[in-house]
């Protein structure tokens, strides 16, 4: 009934607002299953389509997954971005991006978790396209790191691999009832700053 209806309310909004729901269902399904144990049938079951009716919106799965991926971008720089405004302190800042980053993952967003995903296995061509949407949140947090007072002999990159790393592998371990996601987060960046032998410790 679902699809039948889509067919006959091809308005715009109708459109978007099927779009969204194919995006939060593959969205779903990916985190539980991975992409490749995910089928286009699997998701348009999820979000009550019939298959074909999928690919008026992607044409194919790829599609799907680079939208998802994109969406997932989208959300954690935008709670990233609020969380910075206004803060001043270099050090500060970083701490409330990796907040806002662990808060995102673990705040029921099944988009932004997909970051967290394996895509070492991925076609090469899929595997360009998400490196391609993730690559400006990367900068994002290498501009933070950028901006520390850190010791000549310190790559920024390395430290933006070790941070990422360890809040994104947090997706494989963590869960709810111990310390909270903001903990870890802050945390993180603590053991990064205390690791480290700034110009003003001399």
């Amino acid at each position: 009934m679902a699809d039948s209806k889509e067919k006959h309310d091809d308005g715009p909004y109708r459109s978007d607002n099927r779009r969204q729901e194919l995006m939060a269902s593959a969205a779903h399904l990916f985190n539980q299953r991975g992409y490749d144990a995910t089928s286009m049938r699997d998701i348009a079951r999820e979000a009550g389509m019939l298959a074909g009716s999928m690919y008026y919106h992607f044409p194919s799965k790829d599609d799907l997954i680079i939208a998802t991926y994109e969406e997932g971008t989208r959300l954690i720089t935008e709670a990233v971005e609020t969380a910075i405004e206004g803060v001043q302190d270099p050090w500060e800042r970083l701490e409330k991006a990796a907040i806002a980053h662990m808060n995102t993952l673990f705040g029921g967003n099944n988009f932004s978790i997909l970051l967290c995903a394996d895509i070492s296995r991925t076609a090469p061509a899929l595997r360009i396209r998400l490196i391609e949407s993730r690559d400006s949140y990367d900068a994002l947090f290498m501009a933070l790191i950028e901006a520390l007072p850190l010791p000549a002999d310190v790559d920024p990159t390395l430290l933006r691999l070790s941070l990422l790393g360890s809040l994104n592998w947090s997706s494989s371990w963590y869960r709810p009832g111990g310390q909270t996601p903001a903990q870890i987060g802050a945390l993180f960046v603590r053991l990064l700053k205390d690791g480290l032998k700034l110009p003003s410790d001399k």
